[in-house]
């Protein structure tokens, strides 16, 4: 039976970052704009709108995956709810809906929270009245995420009947990673520039975003400014005793370690936690951009903002990151996300600051359907971010205003613990590589990655005088743990930085060895990678040290860019890469994972590392077990289930 659709419905948002929830606003808002009337409420408030009693037809979800295929924070709850096994299977039969799922394929289990709660919702009567959306982040959001939208509305509007929409739209709206061809190289085409026949193509452009903040620069009272953030709970500012550079100076990639000093602040942690690292914007990078707003000489101004009194935002309101009275440099420094890569809406509201015509007509592309490959291609790919825009394009001066309507908030980015605190009391390690990004069409010059340039900055007079960092607590991984029966195996795979955590790991282990010295302790494996063996073997004397004692049973190390003595050019039958060793020890491995109930731990590159990884863990269960291809995943798969294959992986 169809469902009955209505003028008014419902969008409900699960958003760990931001991004869902921008996307169910954008939803609302271009209701209004149709003549629609959407309520929107976050999944975390789901109180205020009881779904088993709910007036509204349709209800559209959208809800993105975090962590190891994790519900947002904001959308646990419901989670938990709505798995209730005791909970009548009519539940939700009068509920009509649509589902727009956001993942990576670069990290395991792809879209799992949307597929459960999608998933969950059909068992307790739910219907759908369009078909389910996965939009893969890996490959951008806009290739599954625009046909998404312009179908949602063609629903609302044809009034069609769920069986015909779902037939029509499925293979339109599950394309992931893979599955898509890349647009054809057009060599003479450029960021600023367009070819026939896009450049002589009618265009779909999305709709205007409606403003809803009102900017006041006042003159500032009070002298002094501040160069950190506002203190608050979950942030705390901390010396770093010791830093050490554990790759030679010329090694591909600079790899630091810091040590910091958390003795007199409460940041109990475990091996396999992870720390937040709050660092600022670049000054020169906020200097530019004042410079090129025409804001300069307003720098230490204080900014008031108020809502607009006629605005036709649904949910407009004032950002909750901005401290009041915030001064113009501390909010570009410290409160905004100036090198986000910038969303179409935001370009769509670009094309409306520029009088120049040819820049007008680019940006309009940009944002246009027919433009998503020159988006990709030019804007996202390359990590372009207002800046680099506004530098393409030097006719367009946006008002203040538009920026903190659409750059997000400065996030702090995560680091795994590289210590144990039974080794280390009162100290606290990290390790990360400092990020290059080389120069590129639309960005003349390189740069270094935002936090991992600044505490490169930061560090590099250490042995002068001591430097300092703002981290917020550590971040517990609940599962990235030791298993805690001391026989069971594990075997951890690590190559780069991925060995942080592990070294972690092996300090806590060496630890409960000295303090049970009856206790019975089983196998322990490292897999760890590099390009080479006196360049960038991170932690060598360290993980030498643990084989001598004990701690570490088996340590494997491949390096990749070295050659055997006596050749010239690196053989297969030196194993290059982590994987390759894998092969090399199959037998032992699939045994000690399938046969002793032993744990595998995987932490490193996601878009690459991590996806071979799994692979050759695939081919070594089929081959060690006799099994097909598919019947070797589903054992994998009951390893994540049973939580003794966790990854800890970043893109």
């Amino acid at each position: 039976m169809p469902c009955e659709l209505k003028p008014r419905f419902l969008v409900l948002y699960g958003s760990q970052k931001g991004q869902a929830q921008s996307i169910a606003e954008g939803i609302a808002d271009e209701a209004e704009e149709r003549g629609l009337f959407a309520d929107i409420c976050c999944l975390s408030e789901g109180h205020k709108v009881k779904l088993s009693k709910t007036k509204y037809s349709p209800v559209v979800f959208v809800v993105s995956t975090t962590g190891d295929g994790d519900p947002p924070d904001t959308a646990q709850k419901f989670v938990k709810r709505i798995k209730k096994k005791t909970l009548p299977r009519d539940l939700y039969a009068h509920l009509c809906y649509a589902f727009l799922a956001l993942g990576d394929t670069n990290y395991a289990d792809f879209c799992k929270c949307g597929k459960t709660i999608d998933s969950r919702l059909l068992d307790l009567g739910a219907k759908h009245f369009y078909a389910t959306g996965h939009a893969d982040d890996g490959v951008g959001l806009e290739l599954v995420l625009d046909p998404w939208l312009e179908g949602l509305w063609e629903r609302v509007s044809l009034n069609e009947t769920p069986e015909s929409v779902v037939s029509e739209r499925k293979s339109v709206l599950t394309t992931q990673s893979g599955q898509t061809e890349a647009p054809p190289a057009v060599v003479e085409a450029s960021l600023t520039r367009s070819l026939p026949p896009l450049s002589e193509l009618a265009l779909n452009i999305p709709a205007l975003p409606p403003p809803y903040l009102d900017v006041m620069l006042q003159e500032a009272t009070i002298e002094e400014e501040t160069n950190a953030p506002v203190s608050k709970e979950t942030l705390h500012e901390v010396p770093i005793s010791r830093a050490v550079q554990l790759t030679r100076d010329d090694s591909v990639k600079t790899a630091l370690l810091i040590e910091m000093d958390i003795s007199s602040h409460p940041m109990a942690y475990q091996p396999g936690d992870s720390l937040e690292v709050l660092c600022p914007n670049r000054a020169s990078e906020v200097g530019e951009l004042l410079r090129r707003l025409g804001l300069e000489d307003q720098k230490s101004n204080r900014i008031q903002l108020s809502l607009r009194k006629e605005t036709k935002k649904k949910t407009a309101q004032i950002p909750s990151y901005i401290p009041e009275n915030s001064t113009l440099r501390y909010l570009l420094t410290w409160c905004l996300e100036i090198r986000t890569v910038p969303k179409k809406a935001f370009l769509r509201s670009l094309v409306e600051c520029t009088g120049d015509s040819g820049e007008k007509r680019r940006l309009q592309e940009l944002c246009s359907k027919q433009g998503s490959a020159d988006y990709n291609l030019y804007v996202r790919d390359h990590n372009l971010g207002l800046l680099d825009l506004l530098t393409a394009f030097p006719a367009c001066q946006p008002p203040l205003s538009l920026l903190i309507e659409h750059l997000p908030k400065l996030q702090p980015r995560p680091y795994s613990a590289a210590s144990s605190s039974l080794r280390h009391p009162g100290r606290l390690h990290f390790v990360f590589n400092v990020i290059e990004f080389p120069a590129c069409a639309g960005r003349p010059v390189g740069r270094r990655g935002l936090c991992t340039g600044w505490l490169s900055d930061l560090v590099d007079p250490i042995l002068v005088h001591p430097g300092k960092a703002h981290p917020g607590h550590p971040h517990p991984n609940c599962s990235f743990r030791l298993p805690s029966d001391l026989s069971k195996p594990f075997i951890m795979i690590g190559p780069g930085t991925g060995v942080a955590p592990f070294i972690g790991f092996l300090q806590q282990r060496e630890k409960e060895r000295e303090e049970n010295p009856e206790a019975e302790f089983s196998e322990t494996w490292l897999f760890f990678g590099c390009r080479h063996r006196d360049r960038d073997f991170l932690f060598r004397e360290e993980l030498q040290g643990f084989v001598a004692n004990g701690t570490l049973t088996h340590l494997k190390v491949s390096f990749s860019r070295d050659t055997p003595e006596g050749t010239e050019t690196q053989t297969e039958t030196r194993p290059r890469y982590v994987q390759h060793n894998l092969l090399s020890h199959a037998k032992d491995i699939v045994n000690l994972l399938l046969k002793e109930n032993g744990y595998l731990y995987v932490c490193g590159d996601a878009k690459n590392m991590a996806k071979d990884v799994n692979d050759t863990l695939i081919e070594m269960v089929s081959a060690e077990l006799q099994l097909d291809k598919l019947d070797a995943m589903k054992r994998l798969a009951g390893l994540r289930e049973e939580k003794r294959y966790l990854q800890d992986i970043w893109s």
